[in-house]
Order: structure tokens, then C-alpha cells, then sequence
């Protein structure tokens, strides 16, 4: 025992004296380099054409099969979308199976199989997988094309046109690429109504039929497999798929603008501005600066540590983020800073982000920034090369774009040899500060005063990217037109004085879906300015908001918080439980257009209400409110009015809380009935 506790004393002792060698206050000297041992995928081609690449990976019971049909992008012009509806139908029903019976059988095999317009994918347990290939293979090469399926999917396309007319950032998208690639550019082209009209059904079978071969596709199938049992399965499965001769197109080159300038888009329903400098690049996957190219766009723009981030957001509070990307592409690529942000600050933030792309096209960047940008890069390569699909993905993109087979094995080493001087010159060739389009796409009213105080050119576009003139700021006021005959305006559009003023009470229960989740709000007001509001869903109370006509709070999932004298004095001023008579204090501010419907805007206070000229109708009001990160602008929107009780209300509310947009849905409202004194406290 004796010995024992020597020995274990002897071995304490030793560990202090190790232990008082090592100087912590230096940096650990860093290991070697990971070495990337990527496999050698095995590769054969099928007599059509079809390239099959076979990655073997046992850690998992299941595989994956990825096709992509690399064919050059073409111009689909009047019929354009027509290659995404084919895609859409794909896979429902073959001339072996119906829709429903391909669908059941995948679901029973707990399996998936999705198919797209460049392609289809599928996978599923190791023992499954012949049966859940051959599906595959059958929906590739023998879909049927349905007037009942074709009918549904055109409708689909043409809801969700409708129902992105109004957004902001489609349009932004949308104009981006129009300006940045050209209408006559497969890049540039978009789907509109009017292209999806003139799809017919024999549009899209033509489409399938030309472009949707074998020659151009690769395969990719990945997991638990055998590669010579697969190789067996591809062979049956796929080589009786008949090959084509594929259209070529000529795609025109894109060019850059001579000198920066603003391409401004008008939608007078934005509250915020959609913000991009773009210009085209010439940079594919292997190029001899691609390494440094990646290195200066991280620095700029990569993620949250980089440099138009901590402007943008954590230096000004102009944003929720800005970022920067740079897309490699074999035909057109491009460079973009983007920005979503506060209408005020629209000026502000294109200063900042063009000194920013100029700042690191002028200035070398630090040896710090460098290093700590190589070691994100190659601590996400490291971790990525663990996953199988990363491999499977790697072995795929040097039979695209013929790169070395060593290319990845070389990516680290290539990485860290990028040096300051590299990451500059990358930075001037790629980030064309000074022949850059600025697409703002944002309301005119508010932001282009100060945006016209640039040195920038404007030149003014519609959402589809068509030249038009400088939108209409304002229209002149009627003469004795106030907020108060305005106001007076809406009342009787809702059902008249005498109606209104007998309203004492109203209780409103509505109805909204937010992230998923059901929830309800119920409201209740009562004369002269009493209110609550409580919001609940999954059986627990979200918010509750309570004002006794002195006093009131706000209670947030049960933590309770007194109202402010600041909140307590504006909620005083309110006229309840129609709000609208507060507003006959406030001031008709102007006439302002929207989407050809004019609107008086009073403005009471932080608010803006919008009424319909000529209905008289309440649309919209747009609260200012201060955040940490400055003022934000939170409007709500009414339609859908139907009347009760012999007075219109609208049962249809929208509002925007940062990137969420909330539609709620009145369900019931009570007049003079279901409220009390205990509402309220």
C-alpha cells in the first residue's frame, strides 16, 4: 500500500514539473494539415450517353441516386416556364403506373423520389433500393403527361404569380436579373402571366422530349451499395432511355455598365429597401484565382464576422444583415452586396456598402482577416468532406467542369497558399465598384430625395425591368380637404354617423397561422378608450395587452410589464372602439399613388393612415416604431370590409414583424354585446 501512494505521489509531482514547462501564454504551434482522403469513385458510361458515377459508403443501410441533366441553359422566351411545369409534372403516373400507385408505393417503401426539370432524385433503405431505382428510372423515361395534370399545375404557377404581385423582394429578384443579364439572357428571362397563358400541353411534352435526354445527364448513386450490383441495376434500368440531339443556343455575352449607377424600381408598397450592387464576372470552379476570389468575398461579405455585417448591422443598426456572394458560372457569373434596409437610411446604405467594396478593392486587407477567412474555409471543408453526398458531390463536379482528379485533394494546400496581395488583386478584378448597377428597389416617396443627392445616375424601371419615367412623388391636395374631412369621409363609408356613434363595444376574434402554429387573438374595445387584446395558441396564452382608460401593461408568455408614461399618454389620446375619430386631430399629409389607386395620408402622430380617395376606405396604416436598431416602419393592412350590424369593418388584417408576414382572419365580431369592466383589468 505504501508503495502505492509513493508511486502516485511520484506521479503527481511529475505531472507539475511537466505542467510548469508549458507557457501557456503562447499560442499552441498548430498541427499539421488534415490530409483529405476523398476515395476513387467508380465511373462508366452508358452506351446512351449517361454518365454514372458510384460512391461507396457502408456507415448508413441506405443509398441515394442524383441525377443532373447538365445542358445548356436556353431561352424558353414567350412560353417561358415551361421547362419548370414539365419538371412539376414529372413522376405523375407512367404508362406502366398510375400517379396514385407510384405515390403509394414510394410512401410504403418509406422512400422519396422527387423529379425536376434538370433532373430527379431518390433514396431509400439499401434493401429497397432496386425497387425504388427502377421507380425512378420509369418516371425519367416514361412519364405521361395529362390535360387533368397540366390544367392543375398551370393554375398552381398562376396563383403563385398572383400572389407574388405585390412582393417586394420577387420584384427586387426579379428586375436583378433583368438588368444584370438582359430579357434575351436564359438568366434574365422570368415567368410571367402572360408566358404561362400561352403554355399548352404540347409545349411541355416538346420540351421533355428535347431536353430531358440522356447524353447530357450525369448519375450519381451513393451509400451502401456494391458498385457491381449497381452497376447491373443502372444497366437494366436505365439504358433503354433513348438519347437526342440536344438544341444548341448561342447565349449572349452579359456586359457591365460604363460607370456605376442607380437602377431605382418603384413599389410604393415597400417599407423597407431591397438594395444589391451588382456587376457580371467571368469565374469558373478551378480558375487560377478562384481560391482568392473565395477568400476576398468571405472577408467582404461571407457572414456575420465580415466587413459589411459589422457596418451594416452591428456598427449602424441599418439592417438585420448584409452580405456579399460571388457565383461561379461556366456561362454568366456574377458579384452582388445586398442589403435590406430601413427606408430612411436607402442613402446612407449605399454609401457604406460601395466604401466597403472599394476599401477592399484599394486597401490590402489584414493578415488576420486573411487567416481567420482560411481557417473558416478549411475548417468547413474538413467537415464536409465527412459526409458522403460532399464526396458524391466533389466527384460530380470534376466531370463538369474537368478539373483535375486531384482538385480536392489540393484544396486545402491551394487555400492557404492565397496571400494579401492575391485577395486584393481578386478583389479589383471581381468587385466592380465603379461599373456596378445599384438595383434599389423600394418606395420613391420616401427614399429618392436623398438618393438623388448621390453622384450616382438614376434611371428608373418597372417591377418587370422595363425603362419608365421618374414615378410621381405626390398629387396636389384638394382645396378644404383636412384629416377631419377625411376621416369624416371614411365614417360615412362604413355606414354613417348616426350608426357609428352607437357603437359603444366591439369584440373582434380572429384567426392566423404563424410559423406553423394556429393562433388567436381576440380584441375588445370599448368607448371612450378602453382596450385588451390576447393572443393565444398551443392551449397558452402569447401576448396579452390590457388598458383601463388611466392605466395599463403588456404581459409577454407571463412576464408582465407596466406601460410606460410615454405609452400611457398615447393611449389616452385614443378615440375607442372606432379609432379612426383620433385621427380628425392629425394632418392631411399628401395624395400618395399606389399600384394606380390614390390614397390621402393623415398622419397622427408615428402613424400614417391610408384612405381610398374614392371609396373612402381605410387600406392601410404604417406605424414608426423605435427599436435598438433605430426606427422601423410596421404597417397593417385592411380589406375585405363586410358589414355588421349595419357598419363595415374589415375581416381582413395584414401586418409585417421583420421578415414575417402575419394574415389574420376576422371570425367573429360582436357590437355592443360580450364586453365588460373585467375586460380591462
Amino acid at each position: 500500500m505504501k508503495t502505492k501512494i509513493l508511486s502516485l505521489i511520484a506521479l503527481f509531482v511529475a505531472t507539475i514539473a511537466v505542467n510548469a514547462q508549458i507557457d501557456r501564454s503562447k499560442m499552441p504551434k498548430p498541427g499539421p494539415d488534415p490530409e483529405v482522403k476523398l476515395g476513387k469513385p467508380v465511373k462508366i458510361t452508358l452506351k446512351n450517353g449517361l454518365k454514372v458515377i458510384i460512391v461507396e459508403n457502408h456507415k448508413l443501410p441506405r443509398v441515394s441516386a442524383n441525377l443532373s441533366i447538365d445542358n445548356k441553359p436556353y431561352l424558353e422566351g414567350e412560353i417561358a416556364g415551361v421547362s419548370s411545369m414539365m419538371g412539376s409534372l414529372l413522376g405523375r403516373g407512367t404508362t406502366n403506373i398510375t400517379k396514385d400507385e407510384f405515390n403509394e408505393k414510394v410512401d410504403f417503401l418509406g422512400a422519396n423520389v422527387s423529379f425536376f426539370s434538370s433532373g430527379a432524385y431518390a433514396s431509400s433503405l439499401t434493401k429497397y433500393f432496386p425497387e425504388i431505382l427502377e421507380l425512378m428510372a420509369d418516371g425519367v423515361k416514361n412519364s405521361q403527361f395529362t390535360q387533368e395534370e397540366f390544367d392543375k399545375e398551370k393554375q398552381v404557377t398562376l396563383d403563385n404569380i398572383k400572389s407574388n404581385e405585390k412582393s417586394v423582394t420577387a420584384a427586387a429578384r426579379r428586375v436583378e436579373n433583368v438588368l444584370t443579364y438582359g430579357k434575351n439572357h436564359p438568366f434574365g428571362e422570368f415567368t410571367s402571366k402572360e408566358s404561362v397563358e400561352k403554355i399548352t400541353l404540347d409545349d411541355v411534352k416538346n420540351n421533355y422530349n428535347t431536353y430531358y435526354k440522356p447524353n447530357n445527364a450525369y448519375l450519381v448513386i451513393e451509400g451502401d451499395i456494391n458498385p457491381k450490383e449497381v452497376k447491373k441495376l443502372v444497366k437494366k434500368a436505365f439504358s433503354d432511355w433513348q438519347k437526342g440531339e440536344i438544341p444548341n443556343y448561342e447565349i449572349p455575352a452579359t456586359e457591365n455598365v460604363a460607370t456605376t449607377e442607380i437602377n431605382f424600381i418603384n413599389m410604393p408598397n415597400a417599407v423597407q429597401s431591397e438594395i444589391a450592387v451588382i456587376n457580371n464576372i467571368d469565374l469558373t470552379l478551378g480558375d487560377k484565382d478562384y481560391y482568392a476570389a473565395l477568400m476576398a468575398n468571405n472577408i467582404l461579405g461571407g457572414g456575420g464576422t465580415a466587413r459589411l455585417f459589422m457596418n451594416l448591422r452591428e456598427d449602424k443598426g441599418y439592417t438585420y444583415g448584409s452580405y456579399s456572394s460571388l457565383r461561379q458560372n461556366r456561362y454568366a457569373g456574377t458579384f452582388r452586396a445586398t442589403a435590406s434596409v430601413r427606408n430612411v437610411v436607402t442613402d446612407s446604405s449605399v454609401v457604406e456598402l460601395q466604401k466597403e467594396i472599394n476599401r477592399i478593392r484599394y486597401q490590402k486587407v489584414t493578415a488576420e482577416e486573411l487567416q481567420n477567412s482560411k481557417e473558416e474555409y478549411i475548417g468547413g471543408f474538413v467537415m464536409d468532406v465527412q459526409k458522403p453526398r460532399t464526396v458524391a458531390n466533389f466527384a460530380l463536379n470534376i466531370e463538369r467542369y474537368n478539373l483535375p482528379e486531384d482538385f480536392y485533394a489540393n484544396y486545402i494546400k491551394n487555400i492557404k497558399a492565397v496571400t494579401l496581395d492575391d485577395v486584393q488583386n481578386a478583389a479589383i478584378k471581381y468587385f466592380k465598384g465603379n461599373k456596378a448597377r445599384i438595383v434599389i428597389t423600394g418606395k420613391g416617396i420616401d427614399v429618392l430625395k436623398n438618393l438623388e443627392k448621390t453622384d450616382y445616375v438614376i434611371k428608373y424601371f418597372d417591377k418587370y425591368g422595363n425603362p419608365t419615367e421618374k414615378p410621381e412623388m405626390t398629387m396636389p391636395i384638394p382645396e378644404g380637404m383636412t384629416a377631419a374631412t377625411v376621416v369624416d369621409k371614411y365614417i360615412e363609408a362604413i355606414g354613417g354617423k348616426d350608426k357609428v356613434m352607437e357603437i359603444k363595444s366591439v369584440m373582434m376574434t380572429s384567426t392566423a397561422k404563424v410559423q406553423g402554429i394556429d393562433v388567436t387573438s381576440v380584441d375588445k374595445m370599448a368607448a371612450p378608450n378602453k382596450m385588451s387584446k390576447v393572443i393565444t395558441g398551443m392551449g397558452q396564452v402569447f401576448q396579452k395587452i390590457i388598458f383601463d382608460g388611466e392605466k395599463g401593461y403588456q404581459e409577454v408568455q407571463g412576464r408582465r410589464m407596466d406601460m410606460t408614461p410615454e405609452q400611457l399618454k398615447e393611449f389616452k389620446t385614443l378615440s375607442l372602439p372606432i379609432l379612426d375619430v383620433s385621427y380628425k386631430t392629425g394632418t392631411l399629409d399628401r395624395i400618395e399613388p399606389i399600384d394606380g389607386i390614390n390614397y390621402y395620408v393623415v398622419k397622427n402622430g408615428t402613424t400614417e393612415v391610408f384612405y381610398d380617395m374614392k371609396t373612402g376606405l381605410k387600406a392601410k396604416e404604417v406605424k414608426t416604431v423605435k427599436t435598438p436598431q433605430g426606427e422601423v416602419q410596421v404597417p397593417q393592412t385592411f380589406g375585405d370590409y363586410k358589414a355588421v350590424n349595419g357598419v363595415l369593418f374589415p375581416f381582413a388584417l395584414g401586418t409585417k414583424m421583420g421578415p414575417m408576414d402575419l394574415n389574420f382572419t376576422i371570425t367573429d365580431i360582436k357590437v355592443n354585446e360580450g364586453v365588460s369592466d373585467e375586460d380591462f383589468k
